[in-house]
């Protein structure tokens, strides 16, 4: 066989390995998170973790030019050559897939975490309603504390670097009850790519070559403890993004400091009354009749934010990033995000904030 076909047909193979691998969660979880994994995403953060800027971004900048190079040169023999083209570019696709999964996803197949911490993912309306009316009084009493007036949103007195570090108490909180969610060795950074992230509608990623969780950092600041906590649940190895989530908010609501609380519990407000608001409109309005003004004024704050940057850009991006999604082991989509709700109410069922 011709070496060019080689990796083309590598392609093949591990697509067709992926399909099989969704069966094994247990080997999933055992030979890799919480074995190679581990290791990798160690030596990942030890080696750049205290570099102050995003390597992971350099890299990307770098290999978007040259993409872009590369097509430029071969613009003249793209009708002659054109299956060589594309056995060379089937092969650079081969290449980025094997390191994309053995660097950090073949996490989209590990256990599940609902399974891993014995929760339920069922519950009822009469649920939902109870937690979001305990949500309700704690976001509420944690406001007040911070605003001194109901009516006043809360301004967060940190810097984003602070924030980052800062985030590593939760975690230790909670690694404390369970100890998969330990989190070692800070690689936490603002996003070069900030603005086009805006634009596309995301937060922040984690970049799986390198390990580095990137924050977009023209969030507002009160967003930024439980944007940048969920980027660090993806960094311990949970692809989900709705698992994401649910660590990201115990990581901030075990964080003694309250406005890492808020950061919180104000996020999970948000998707729960987001989940009434579908659901029940009368039940909403008068849900959010209890809400504290300053609550509704950091909401507001977000809204008026992503409105600034909405483009059709987003939705486009979105849709790209649905499809990836579900391709990879995440049949709910975009929609998983919310999923997280399911896990919180049965989290603490029968247990206090």
């Amino acid at each position: 066989m011709k070496s060019k076909y080689i990796l083309p047909l590598f392609l093949v193979i591990q697509i067709i390995f992926l399909k099989i691998l969704p069966f094994f969660p247990d080997f999933v979880e055992g030979a890799y998170s919480n074995n190679l994994y581990i290791r990798i995403s160690h030596f990942s953060r030890t080696l750049l973790g205290k570099i102050p800027f995003s390597v992971g971004d350099c890299i990307y900048a770098i290999l978007i030019l040259s993409i872009i190079s590369w097509f430029w040169q071969i613009r003249k023999t793209w009708k002659t050559d054109w299956k060589d083209h594309i056995l060379k570019i089937l092969g650079k696709i081969s290449v980025f897939y094997f390191l994309f999964h053995v660097l950090w996803a073949f996490n989209y197949y590990r256990e599940p975490l609902f399974e891993k911490m014995g929760i339920k993912k069922e519950y009822t309306d009469a649920d939902l309603l109870a937690f979001t009316k305990k949500l309700i009084s704690k976001t509420n009493e944690i406001q007040l504390q911070l605003a001194k007036n109901d009516s006043a949103k809360v301004v967060f007195p940190y810097s984003q670097k602070e924030v980052f570090k800062m985030n590593v108490s939760g975690y230790d909180h909670l690694a404390k009850e369970h100890p998969y969610f330990k989190y070692e060795i800070l690689s936490v950074k603002k996003s070069l790519f900030s603005v086009p992230l805006t634009y596309m509608g995301f937060g922040g990623y984690l970049n799986p070559f390198t390990n580095e969780a990137q924050v977009n950092d023209l969030l507002p600041m009160y967003n930024f403890p439980i944007t940048s906590s969920h980027e660090m649940a993806h960094q311990i190895g949970f692809a989900s993004e709705n698992e994401c989530n649910f660590i990201g908010v115990l990581a901030t609501v075990k964080n003694d400091n309250l406005y890492y609380q808020y950061s919180g519990y104000s996020f999970a407000l948000r998707y729960c009354l987001g989940i009434w608001q579908f659901k029940n409109e009368k039940i909403f309005n008068q849900l959010k009749k209890t809400v504290h003004v300053g609550i509704l004024k950091n909401y507001q704050e977000s809204h008026d934010f992503w409105q600034k940057y909405d483009t059709v850009i987003d939705e486009g991006f979105h849709f790209v990033y649905d499809n990836f999604l579900k391709s990879n082991n995440q049949k709910d989509g975009m929609e998983s995000y919310s999923k997280f709700i399911d896990l919180m109410i049965n989290y603490y069922k029968g247990k206090e904030f």
